[in-house]
């Protein structure tokens, strides 16, 4: 297990911790090569649970026989850059949770009929770019039934680091992948899509007849302008969420969070 002691922001190999944006992590000219940062002890490990390929650690010297010492052991044939918390805080550009980032492998892309083709509830992201958000409909995914997750390219990157430590981990539990062109395929799976929607002829979520449908897709819009009128208007229901006091929506997390638990 190498262990390595930085004194300098410039060490060879810590590149992928402080100066790569999450775009060029990411790698879309080699997606072989492509690389993502997971935070915390607690998510590395499901991480690792899941099959994530480690590459390199970067972990505070008091959790190399503290916090970390558990997955250092797991992950013997990699290196392990550690320094003292400011230098590793002014190196990533922020106080590492819990003192420790590992450096994976980004899996391959999965297909559509890969991931769904045993699903009855999945949840199309469309369109939603805030990280905080894709982690929590993540983690309402994987507490709440659902079966898979696909994300319209115009979404945010679910291993983003922000999104990986808000789900806790729970991107690694859903299976999920991007889904290229029109929402209309899923018919091609069998699922009838549920367009998150308030407008005049939206269908209470509580409907008898949505729990009826064998397999449904669950389609959340983006933040601010929420779903395009062409989604809705394609979709086989509209539906809203009751709501009292004259509120008319909710934040994309919060109201993904209802429609599982409702819906599975």
């Amino acid at each position: 297990m190498p262990i390595i002691d930085i004194t300098s922001l410039h060490h060879p190999g810590v590149e992928m911790f402080s100066t790569l944006t999450e775009a060029q992590l990411r790698n879309r000219i080699e997606p072989q090569k492509g690389i993502f940062i997971v935070e915390s002890p607690k998510v590395i490990r499901v991480a690792l649970n899941a099959g994530c390929q480690p590459v390199a650690l970067l972990c505070e010297r008091r959790h190399i026989e503290g916090d970390a010492a558990d997955i250092i052991n797991r992950c013997s044939d990699i290196p392990v850059y550690t320094g003292e918390r400011e230098l590793l805080a002014e190196l990533t550009g922020y106080i590492l949770t819990r003192g420790v980032l590992c450096a994976m492998r980004r899996p391959a892309s999965k297909s559509v009929e890969e991931v769904c083709g045993n699903a009855r509830r999945i949840v199309v992201i469309d369109g939603v770019v805030d990280t905080t958000n894709i982690g929590a409909i993540f983690r309402s995914a994987a507490a709440l039934g659902i079966d898979a997750v696909l994300l319209t390219t115009s979404s945010c990157d679910p291993l983003n680091r922000r999104a990986v430590r808000v789900s806790m981990g729970s991107v690694f539990l859903v299976p999920w992948t991007w889904l290229e062109g029109d929402i209309r395929q899923l018919h091609d799976y069998g699922f009838k899509t549920v367009a998150m929607a308030l407008t005049d002829k939206s269908i209470s979520l509580d409907s008898p007849i949505l729990k009826q449908e064998e397999r449904l897709a669950i389609i959340m819009g983006t933040e601010g302008d929420g779903l395009p009128q062409e989604t809705i208007d394609e979709a086989d229901y509209v539906v809203r969420i009751p709501m009292a006091h004259g509120v008319d929506s909710l934040n994309v997390a919060a109201a993904s969070a209802v429609a599982f638990w409702e819906l599975t």
